[in-house]
C-alpha cells in the first residue's frame, strides 16, 4: 500500500475513530488526544501494515492498546507503595477538628467507646474502617479470615449498641 493511499485511509475513518475514543474516555478532550496519538502511532508503523489486513480493524485496534496503555500507567502512577510494617497506622486518617462544640463531644464520645476496645477488636476495626479488605487484615495480622471477620461484626455491634443516642 502506498504512503498517499495508506494517509487516504486513515483520514476516512477520522470520524469513527473519534466516536470510538469518545466512547473509551467519555471525554471531548481525551478523546481527541487519543485520536492523535492512534493517527501517530498509525503513521510512525505504516511499514508493518500489510495490504491483505483489514486496515480498520488494524487502527482500532492501535487505539484500544494506546488506551489500555494510558490507562495502566495512570493507575501506576497513582499508587503509592509504602514499605512500613505497619501500614494500618499511616492510613488512619483520623480528624479530630468539629464544626460545633456539640459535634466535638460527639466525636470525643464515639473515640472513647472505640478506644475502649480490647486491642483484639480494635485494631482490625480500625484497619477495615481505613480501607483495608478483611483478607489484607487477616494477613497482616496472622488470623484466620472467619476470625477477622467475626471481630469486626462483633465491634460493629457494640458501636451500634453504645452509640445508639447519636443516630
Amino acid at each position: 500500500m502506498g504512503t498517499a493511499n495508506f494517509a487516504q485511509n486513515l483520514l476516512s475513518v477520522q470520524t469513527e475513530l473519534l466516536h470510538f475514543a469518545y466512547k473509551l474516555t467519555a471525554d471531548r478532550d481525551e478523546a481527541n488526544d487519543l485520536l492523535q496519538e492512534t493517527a501517530l502511532k498509525a503513521l510512525d508503523n505504516e511499514d508493518k501494515y500489510t495490504s491483505e489486513t483489514n486496515f480498520k480493524g488494524w487502527i482500532y485496534t492501535i487505539m484500544r492498546n494506546i488506551f489500555i496503555n494510558n490507562y495502566r500507567k495512570a493507575l501506576r502512577d497513582q499508587t503509592y507503595v509504602d514499605p512500613t510494617d505497619n501500614q494500618f497506622y499511616i492510613n488512619q486518617g483520623v480528624n479530630l477538628e468539629a464544626e460545633s462544640l456539640e459535634g466535638s463531644y460527639d466525636l470525643k464520645e464515639m473515640h472513647r467507646v472505640v478506644n475502649s476496645l480490647p486491642k483484639d477488636y480494635r485494631v482490625p476495626f480500625a484497619m477495615y474502617v481505613s480501607g483495608f479488605k478483611y483478607r489484607e487484615i487477616a494477613d497482616k495480622l496472622g488470623l484466620p479470615l472467619g476470625t477477622v471477620k467475626s471481630r469486626i461484626y462483633f465491634t460493629r455491634q457494640k458501636l451500634q449498641e453504645e452509640l445508639k443516642d447519636f443516630r
